[in-house]
């Protein structure tokens, strides 16, 4: 029998979550400021997502909390498997927090808001020297905010602790590396192959297939919206208050796998065991865990081949009539792309492996935010060998450095690899998936991602995680076994 809660457990559980409270109150903000909000909201917005942001950090590191939690660590034999999950997380975050002042805090919270806004009026106008004041200063906050812990390589190291601990940048160059050799003659060799012309389904009939496929996943408007962004993301403001967004353009799918890609994050957040709401445990692990999720969504049910007919149905439905043939083709054709969220899965990972070295020697002091433009153009070249056009098309594509989010982009490509090796496993556990999606059925995946990854919430760091599901750690060998069997 599980001890009884101790007075400091008390304590801290209702703490947690009113942690948790002000964290969801932000993810609420920040999602109508890039979907509802007057664009003239911006200065009010960004003081308000400051001001949680300083609360926050002021209830996440007062004495008290370092009072329970040494209180707990003397009592630990007392403790529940899940209250010590709980308590070692709390700890984690709490030391974590403690070394980052709170001014500190709320300045990268105030900076991430206005940076937003910059990026979305520079993007529009591919006007880079628009935005690179914004960055510089992100960039300046990155590495102050590095400097507040000891005991990593560099600050690069610092910065990725808070999206994928365990991970370090000299593991991910290792993967990295493979990556950006193995695959650019795979691309070429690819690209170069004859593919059939792109569909080009108007927006009306994106509109309609989306909304008609995330139905049969599951989404409903009475815990589900969905909503227009210049950027697709997904975020939760509760295990039942899901909002998800997507973009469209005539003539692409990209808005049908943006949905399917942010259905995948969402799912995640509601499939957490209803136990570790509101405590330290309760959120996705890592972020190359939950990329690992959208990933499989968007790769390996979206761009399935026997998905490819529910796909097909629904956009002729919509009053595009295709078949599936033409819709597999289309989902799967090599192309070297500019932008990232609508590449193919084969040249997905490239365009991360930039982001990734441009981001490391921002932060690390080796790359001036005013050569960021030309070096990533000329990474663009070397790696996917296309020409950029414009900072629109280029540097200017991704909002995460303007919300000053670095350390991110690699769990893109490690969500990936993950992906492939999840579904491995899923497919030798269950069965192979083509009967179930050909009649768009995805239930027994939701179920399978729900206990074996899910319901975990936080007590599994990222390569454990993985280790847990798979019997190995991070593998590429099945993401290449993959690709080939395209």
């Amino acid at each position: 029998m599980p001890a009884p809660a101790t007075p400091a457990l008390d304590a801290l559980r209702a703490r947690l979550a009113e942690l948790t409270d002000l964290s969801l109150l932000g993810h609420l903000a920040a999602w109508d400021q890039r979907t509802m909000m007057p664009p003239a909201g911006s200065p009010d917005r960004g003081a308000q997502i400051a001001t949680l942001s300083r609360l926050h950090h002021e209830r996440a590191t007062g004495p008290e909390v370092g009072e329970w939690l040494d209180a707990l660590d003397g009592a630990s034999s007392e403790l529940d498997e899940l209250d010590r999950d709980l308590v070692r997380l709390a700890r984690r975050d709490y030391d974590r927090q403690k070394l980052v002042p709170g001014d500190l805090a709320a300045e990268l919270a105030q900076a991430a808001a206005t940076g937003q806004d910059i990026w979305e009026a520079a993007r529009a106008a591919g006007d880079f020297a628009q935005f690179a004041p914004a960055l510089e200063r992100n960039v300046e906050l990155a590495r102050a905010y590095a400097a507040c812990f000891d005991g990593y390589a560099g600050p690069y190291d610092a910065l990725l602790a808070d999206f994928d601990f365990g991970l370090t940048a000299e593991r991910i160059q290792e993967v990295f590396g493979a990556l950006g050799e193995s695959l650019p003659p795979l691309v070429a060799e690819l690209s170069a192959r004859s593919t059939p012309p792109p569909l080009e389904p108007p927006i009306a009939a994106q509109e309609a297939a989306v909304a008609a496929v995330l139905r049969r996943f599951g989404v409903t408007e009475e815990s589900w919206r969905l909503d227009l962004s210049s950027h697709p993301f997904s975020t939760n403001v509760g295990q039942r208050d899901s909002r998800i967004t997507t973009r469209y353009e005539d003539g692409q799918l990209e808005s049908l796998l943006a949905a399917m890609h942010e259905f995948g994050h969402a799912l995640y957040d509601r499939q957490i065991a209803p136990e570790l709401a509101r405590t330290s445990l309760g959120d996705g692990t890592s972020m190359s865990i939950h990329e690992s999720q959208s990933k499989l969504w968007e790769n390996h049910v979206g761009r399935h081949p026997a998905f490819a007919g529910v796909i097909a149905t629904e956009l002729t439905a919509g009053g595009f009539p295709v078949d599936a043939t033409g819709v597999f083709a289309t989902l799967t054709a090599v192309r070297p792309s500019l932008i990232r969220v609508s590449a193919d899965e084969t040249t997905y990972p490239l365009h991360i492996v930039l982001r990734f070295e441009l981001e490391r020697a921002l932060v690390e002091g080796t790359l001036s935010v005013a050569d960021l433009p030309a070096a990533w153009n000329d990474g663009m070249k070397r790696l996917l060998g296309v020409a950029v056009p414009s900072d629109a098309d280029g540097v200017l594509q991704d909002v995460h450095w303007a919300a000053g989010a670095f350390g991110y982009f690699p769990s893109y490509a490690l969500g990936c690899l993950i992906a492939a090796q999840l579904w491995e496993t899923l497919e030798s556990e269950l069965g192979p998936q083509a009967g179930p999606l050909a009649e768009g059925d995805v239930t027994a995946i939701a179920a399978w991602l729900g206990d074996k990854v899910h319901r975990h919430g936080r007590r599994l760091d990222t390569v454990p995680l993985v280790e847990s599901v798979t019997g190995r750690g991070l593998d590429a060998a099945p993401f290449l076994r993959h690709l080939g069997s395209r």
